[in-house]
């Protein structure tokens, strides 16, 4: 039995991000009922809400800084880490990823830290495994983590149904949604939500140990063109997929201002995603994830698409 004044911590990197402010919500609230205390690695710590500043430690700075996370991680049972966004400058996508995390590992070692769990991808042991840009440089990051001695998770996410939202003014405007995968394609395809619910199940657990990956796959593999139908349904107006070149996508890319290596890193995730990257995981009743594309479509693309 805990006595009273025992404390777990329990450290969340990227807390205002989509799948980190999700869980932090969640958490807040799991942990008090189990004796959790949170804290939080933030850069501006105004981005998070005053209801949320109030009940956690706030540790100001990147979650790349030595000295950020060696106080952040002080005390620390177990850390949810993410690595950042790939910056449009990134000299190489090791540097965002193994390079950016780097500090955190020792840190980990340092503070005796005993569980984390990181947002990574699928595709480990399949054969584009070794050339798939950003999913490379992320399970490459998942080995430097697992060699640390932590009891490590990987969550291993296929391509997002939120980054949909990205184009929500294209599909308002033109009922048009464009990617390079070819379009009846069927591949896993999962929830935010589902993917930080799966986090804090293993944060707030820790009986687990070792290094492994937890596949969040959503409920069924669908294709762009399933996508469309079930978009049309929802918004009750047709929406139609669009496919564009890679060339076409990279060059947007480098429009948007990404640099050379930016732009190799999502071109081949993208290229490799066709080629099979996502489909060497079953899906069972571990590894699929609750949210059906039609229950996001309207919980979450509709009043995006509408407001």
């Amino acid at each position: 039995m805990d006595h009273p004044e025992t404390h777990h911590m329990i450290v969340i990197t990227a807390p205002t991000g989509q799948i980190g402010g999700r869980l932090l919500d969640i958490l807040l609230n799991e942990a008090p009922t189990r004796g959790e205390q949170l804290r939080v690695i933030v850069r501006d710590p105004a981005k998070l809400p005053d209801a949320v500043r109030a009940r956690v430690d706030v540790v100001t700075g990147s979650h790349g800084d030595a000295d950020v996370v060696d106080r952040a991680f002080d005390g620390a049972d177990a850390v949810f880490w993410l690595a950042p966004p790939v910056p449009q400058t990134a000299p190489n996508l090791d540097a965002v990823y193994s390079g950016f995390t780097r500090a955190a590992a020792k840190a980990f070692t340092a503070h005796g830290v005993g569980h984390v769990v990181g947002v990574s991808a699928l595709g480990r042991g399949t054969p584009v495994a070794d050339r798939a840009g950003l999913v490379t440089a992320s399970l490459a990051m998942d080995d430097l983590i697992g060699r640390t001695g932590v009891a490590y998770r990987a969550l291993a996410n296929p391509t997002f149904m939120d980054n949909l939202l990205w184009q929500a003014a294209p599909i308002r405007d033109h009922g048009v949604f464009t990617g390079t995968v070819i379009a009846d394609r069927k591949a896993p395809v999962a929830a935010t939500r589902d993917i930080a619910a799966a986090a804090a199940g293993l944060l707030l657990d820790r009986s687990w140990t070792g290094t492994g990956e937890v596949p969040v796959l959503g409920p069924e593999d669908l294709s762009a063109n399933d996508m469309a139908r079930v978009m049309s349904d929802v918004l009750g107006r047709p929406v139609r997929y669009k496919r564009e070149s890679l060339d076409d996508f990279g060059a947007a890319l480098s429009g948007r201002g990404f640099g050379k290596e930016a732009v190799e890193g999502f071109v081949d995730m993208m290229r490799a995603k066709d080629e099979g990257l996502d489909d060497g995981v079953r899906r069972t009743p571990e590894t699929a994830s609750p949210t059906t594309f039609r229950q996001w479509c309207e919980e979450v693309l509709k009043p995006a698409v509408q407001g």
